[in-house]
């Protein structure tokens, strides 16, 4: 069976929710070689978008090749990732790809192995160092292919802000804008689930990307396009959730894709015939302690000073964090320990800047935080 409300992965296919919008935009950049960044929190379905765009395109010439650099470390981690996803995505046959592969990269041994199974899904590994090729070989690699082939590529890249963390990031950023800005065969669809590190890579004017391609804020679905599809999924399967409940659930979570379909199912689980308002309080008590260890995670280790901070956004207080009424009720220390503060939130991405105005980035863990330090003094020493 089905699964009704699909989180915490990305989606296709039916349980892919409106963006027709940016869908239509993004299959647009595809087709006319246009180099995107996607930017936006966590949670909005940067990759389901990616995905459902890359299953719409039907032109044998126009080849999408997506790869995942989250565990990538160095530059060379990232060059073999790079090449054997490109191989491996622009032909479907083993014997063909190792072909392409000794044509174009013929100074590497490659090995293949399989996977059992009905499809026998195969990876391919290259072992591309610095002693057979060059960083800039393996970056226009795609170019070669896509003239070689008369063919155009479209490499859509997640995690891009992996490559913040490289060794002299900034230099394999410049190599990498270097090469990729001349080629005309390729175009690039560069996204990541860091909002402040990708916007660092791509807005920041000192930056080798810095207008490198379209830049795109992807927002929240609105919500009368969610709860259609939520009524449709309760009706589908054999419940009933009114308009109501069904707007109360995007409202409660600030309509975040992933989590709208997390509370979604929470509150399926929990209703017979029809959702009631137990039903909903109790699937947002499952919400709620479905992350709670998560979120305890990410405080742990933070300071009293830190944790005033977190404690004054939920507060309402988005700014002047050194004012008198702020401080009086959440002691900071100096204005330079309050920047420090900031940057160290944001760096772990408890909070986000949006204009003039700091807030949280997760509004679940809001929930959770105003739950566990607001409503009560509490002693928070077991998490620091």
């Amino acid at each position: 069976m089905d699964k009704p409300f699909v989180y915490g992965m990305s989606v296709e296919g039916k349980n892919f929710t409106d963006r027709i919008r940016e869908t239509a935009h993004l299959k647009k950049d595809f087709i006319y070689g246009m180099n995107v960044i996607l930017i936006s929190p966590r949670r909005m379905g940067k990759t389901s978008l990616v995905k459902k765009v890359k299953s719409e395109i039907d032109d044998p010439k126009l080849k999408v090749v997506m790869m995942d650099i989250y565990d990538c470390r160095s530059e060379y981690e990232f060059l073999n990732r790079f090449a054997e996803t490109i191989f491996e995505q622009t032909d479907s046959k083993a014997e063909r790809i190792l072909e392409n592969v000794k044509e174009f990269l013929s100074r590497v041994s490659p090995k293949v192995s399989f996977s059992p199974g009905p499809g026998m899904a195969f990876s391919l590994s290259l072992g591309i160092t610095p002693k057979n090729y060059s960083p800039q070989d393996i970056l226009n690699l795609p170019e070669i292919i896509a003239t070689k082939k008369g063919i155009r590529i479209v490499i859509c890249i997640d995690e891009f802000q992996q490559i913040g963390e490289f060794d002299d990031s900034l230099t394999v950023q410049k190599r990498m804008r270097g090469v990729w800005q001349h080629q005309q065969n390729v175009s690039y669809c560069l996204f990541g689930s860091k909002k402040h590190l990708m916007t660092k890579i791509f807005q920041s004017q000192r930056m080798p990307f810095y207008q490198f391609g379209e830049v795109n804020e992807l927002g929240c679905i609105p919500t009368k396009d969610w709860t259609v599809y939520i009524q449709k999924r309760f009706m589908d399967s054999g419940q009933k959730i009114s308009q109501r409940f069904a707007e109360k659930i995007c409202e409660t979570v600030d309509n975040y894709s992933s989590y709208v379909q997390q509370l979604a199912w929470d509150v399926m689980a929990e209703t017979g015939r029809e959702v009631t308002e137990k039903d909903f309080d109790n699937g947002y008590e499952a919400l709620l302690a479905q992350n709670s260890s998560f979120f305890t995670e990410q405080i742990r280790g933070l300071s009293t000073y830190q944790m005033n901070f977190i404690r004054a956004i939920c507060k309402g207080y988005h700014d002047n964090f050194g004012s008198r009424e702020v401080q009086d009720g959440f002691p900071m220390g100096s204005k330079s320990n309050i920047d420090k503060i900031k940057k160290a939130l944001i760096d772990r991405e408890i909070i986000d800047v949006a204009g003039n105005r700091t807030v949280l980035a997760d509004s679940v863990f809001q929930h959770w935080f105003t739950r566990e330090f607001m409503s009560k003094v509490g002693d928070i020493a077991q998490y620091v």
